[in-house]
């Protein structure tokens, strides 16, 4: 290339990147600042059940209240995460302004009255719905408005974990299986970061975990071997488990739903449903530990994400009773996220694993915690560098073997149905050019029931699809 042409390439670069930072600093800010607002009223609201358990009995109540809330002034906002998904992937519609406010109020009040959910739906909810609002102000189309966006994204994600770089990672990531899209990096990585200080700002704090230190190889294989490979084979083993408990997840949700919207006439019986559900199965077991977020314990000896991180931290089904708290939750209507109890999944599932496999109870927490996720949104990469951002690059192989390994174990599932597919996990199944998750999972349903009628034989079902 001419050497004449640098110095006007490099002009380019310098103005893109001071519009971007014009542009992203002050929506950023804002976001920060609303999640900020958001954890605080979101730890108040826990907190304040916690000293007033009686209000669990309500549950049902603010399922109707929600309910009602968003048949009222919610219209599209329903659709969540999905609906910042769509118009990144197809403009059109728009976010609607009442997004960000809804979500952070239907969030506390699942939360205030014991409704097992997480935070991450709404800080991304917040993000999207704040950055397509200065998106509109800015007069920003086509690209730039889905750079906006995902940049809004970014900066929800990053502030509400204190995760900067893998919320920009997260949001280019999630947005399609198997392909990333960096033109985008720059105005996310600067909207993470920025939503992630503007939330230190304000003087909220990130629950902080830690990985106990790992016994050293004896000296005559470490002089030979640049790590563990037995602690390879089990961390291998323990991932595939993590992938499935994604797929069980994803599929919970999807299923439960599915089903009760067939089941009832009027929508407005199904969240008074799920929380009698809750209600009850807290009732039966006779513990409030799947409840809400599981990251503060309501009474010592509780089990939450930072007690799987110990021996004895975490009960052997634990991890499934909170699948079954969540998917309930979800399913029925009420608000929140799927993360943070995805989280709890994670961690739980790798504390019982750890036993099982003699392995490192806190290292396998940690497995979980990060791989889980990863395996439900499709996000290898961002979970891998999630696991260096909250436990440290130690041990950043095996949160990469963890966390791949989990993503293909999961198969095409996931927590998002508008997750579109670029490049299939395997390419002889029915995935292949599919426009989202939803779309390939009618598909396999449907190829299922052409193949039970005509009861072809394995070898010959493709060829007769195609």
């Amino acid at each position: 290339m001419p050497t004449k042409r640098i110095p006007l390439e490099h002009y380019s670069i310098i103005k893109h990147l001071f519009r971007w930072m014009l542009l992203v600093i002050p929506v950023a800010v804002v976001i920060g600042s609303m999640v900020a607002l958001f954890l605080w009223l979101l730890h108040s609201a826990i907190h304040y059940r916690f000293r007033h358990p009686w209000l669990l009995y309500l549950l049902p109540v603010a399922g109707l209240l929600i309910h009602f809330i968003y048949q009222s002034i919610g219209k599209s906002s329903e659709k969540g995460n999905n609906l910042i998904m769509d118009e990144i992937h197809a403009p059109g519609g728009g976010i609607p302004k009442q997004m960000a406010p809804i979500i952070l109020i239907t969030t506390v009040i699942t939360h205030l009255f014991g409704g097992s959910a997480g935070r991450e739906g709404t800080a991304v909810q917040i993000g999207g719905s704040i950055a397509n609002m200065f998106g509109s102000w800015f007069k920003l189309r086509g690209v730039d408005m889905r750079m906006m966006l995902t940049a809004g994204v970014a900066a929800g994600f990053g502030a509400v974990f204190g995760t900067p770089l893998t919320g920009a990672i997260f949001a280019m990531e999630v947005l399609t299986i198997g392909r990333i899209q960096y033109d985008a990096l720059l105005p996310a990585l600067i909207a993470s970061i920025i939503g992630d200080v503007a939330v230190s700002a304000w003087g909220v704090q990130h629950t902080a975990y830690h990985i106990d230190m790992l016994p050293q190889l004896p000296y005559f294989l470490s002089e030979y071997l640049p790590m563990d490979l037995l602690l390879l084979v089990k961390v291998i083993v323990a991932a595939a488990a993590f992938g499935l408990a994604s797929y069980l997840f994803a599929g919970m949700v999807h299923e439960i739903k599915t089903f009760l919207l067939k089941l009832f006439k009027y929508k407005w019986m199904i969240p008074v449903l799920g929380g009698l559900v809750i209600v009850g199965l807290t009732f039966i077991l006779g513990r409030p530990d799947y409840l809400s977020l599981g990251v503060d314990p309501e009474y010592p000896g509780a089990v939450t994400v930072s007690s799987a991180f110990e021996a004895g931290g975490a009960d052997t089904w634990s991890w499934l009773w909170k699948t079954i708290y969540t998917s309930i939750t979800l399913a029925t209507g009420f608000k929140g996220g799927e993360v943070t109890p995805l989280f709890y999944i994670g961690a739980t599932l790798g504390n019982t694993l750890s036993l099982l496999l003699d392995a490192p109870v806190s290292l396998f927490a940690a497995l979980g915690f990060i791989a889980v996720f990863a395996g439900a949104t499709n996000t290898p990469l961002a979970c891998t560098v999630m696991g260096v951002e909250l436990f440290g690059g130690e041990h950043v192989l095996l949160f990469a073997v963890a966390c791949f390994t989990a993503y293909f174990f999961s198969g095409h599932s996931g927590i998002y149905s508008s997750q579109r597919i670029a490049v299939p996990k395997i390419f002889d199944a029915y995935f292949s050019g599919e426009a989202s998750l939803s779309e390939a999972s009618r598909r396999r349903g449907y190829m299922h029931q052409k193949l039970a009628k005509y009861k072809l034989p394995f070898k010959y079902r493709r060829q007769k699809d195609e």
